[in-house]
């Protein structure tokens, strides 16, 4: 059914919004959340792929080869998305959502059972998964509250999901073929396989997100390259680094650009500007966890105020 949504007539993002919408169940707010986008673009974007859509008479033959591969960037990235969705979306209810993790997971088992489907982007995609999946125990604590990536524990990971990932990084490298979830992958088994967040090597990932800026360039991607950054320079630097993101506006609404500025503000000691920051991303917040998980961080600007 993915790959019967991969209509040739319709661009790529066409096609995968198509996917999250008809297959996955995404309304058009979860859609435009994933793609940076705003609601009217995407809806009138869905529309007139569904016109189109109505008009095949047929659903797509998987055993053809040569429209396989055609179609199969689409429908990795909807299983991407249907990933991230679940790892850090946007539902009104909740910011883990493991189900759809897992769900996506078990699409991308099935694409590498087919003998077209197990290509080197395939296996990547699925290293990446794993590797994300592996962190998801430590994600959120016992009441149900996000845990900041430096303050998880590391022993609830799922170190066989993280062998595994290794295992599919290692079957992704046949060929010439560098794609956005090569990189991904390989930055995920950075955070993945260090012993404690202040092993993470983040020479290393700058260098990765460096790689990843050629390959598939946005603004998320060079938010989190500028958080990277800040890591391995100072926060000086990374809030040099997002306000030298070109297209920065289309992060506006993203309660985790404004969280990071917020972050890298408290840890310059600029507690009012901190605060600031972290109200906007409160504002924006898409669920109650990410609010709870913000008002920690308002306390945090809050509680060094009142200790100065």
């Amino acid at each position: 059914m993915m790959f019967s949504c991969c209509h040739p007539r319709l661009s790529e993002e066409a096609q995968v919004a198509l996917i999250l919408n008809i297959l996955c169940g995404f309304g058009v707010d979860e859609i435009a959340g994933a793609f940076v986008s705003g609601h009217a673009a995407i809806e009138k974007r869905i529309t007139r792929a569904k016109k189109v859509l109505a008009a095949s008479k047929r659903l797509f033959d998987v055993t053809a080869p040569e429209d396989f591969a055609k179609r199969l960037p689409a429908v990795h990235r909807a299983l991407y998305l249907l990933f991230n969705e679940g790892y850090h979306g946007a539902s009104s209810e909740t910011a883990v959502r493991a189900e759809l993790c897992h769900e996506a997971m078990r699409l991308a088992a099935i694409l590498l059972d087919h003998p077209s489907g197990a290509a080197p982007a395939s296996y990547a995609l699925s290293a990446l998964m794993c590797f994300d999946a592996a962190r998801l125990p430590g994600r959120v604590g016992a009441a149900g509250n996000l845990v900041a990536f430096f303050d998880q524990d590391r022993s609830l990971w799922d170190q066989n999901l993280v062998v595994e990932g290794l295992k599919f990084m290692e079957l992704s490298a046949s060929g010439a073929e560098l794609t956005e979830y090569h990189v991904e992958a390989a930055i995920a088994s950075v955070y993945s396989t260090a012993a404690r967040a202040e092993d993470t090597d983040w020479g290393a990932i700058v260098s990765l997100y460096d790689t990843l800026m050629t390959v598939r360039p946005s603004p998320i991607v060079a938010l989190n390259r500028a958080i990277a950054v800040a890591q391995r320079d100072g926060p000086e630097r990374g809030l040099e680094e997002i306000a030298a993101i070109a297209d920065r506006s289309r992060l506006a609404r993203y309660p985790f650009y404004a969280a990071a500025l917020g972050e890298l503000e408290l840890r310059r000691g600029r507690d009012d500007a901190a605060r600031e920051h972290f109200r906007t991303a409160h504002g924006l917040a898409r669920n109650p966890m990410e609010r709870q998980f913000l008002d920690q961080r308002l306390q945090a600007c809050n509680g060094r105020a009142i200790a100065a």
